[in-house]
């Protein structure tokens, strides 16, 4: 299949457009955290040793990949076992 002339322009249009968006979706949340913590500071403080706390359970969990054990190897279906 070729690719056309118009083709190509229409990528790079897609492109560009990705681009304004992502950079909008970052400064809206960027001022979205920003009125969160001056509205809610008191709510948040209190909490932040909580927020510390599920972080490093999540970053164990995703991280590390839970508690599942790699290294056992399986023996082949055939082999008798002792």
């Amino acid at each position: 299949m070729e690719i056309h002339e118009h083709d190509k322009g229409t990528s790079q249009n897609h492109e560009s457009w990705l681009k304004r968006h992502r950079w909008l979706s970052y400064i809206s949340l960027a001022v979205i955290a920003f009125y969160f913590l001056t509205e809610h500071r008191a709510h948040v403080i209190a909490y932040l040793p909580y927020f510390l706390l599920a972080s490093c359970l999540l970053m164990h969990v995703f991280m590390h990949g839970g508690h599942h054990h790699h290294n056992k190897r399986q023996k082949p279906t055939g082999e008798n076992k002792s």
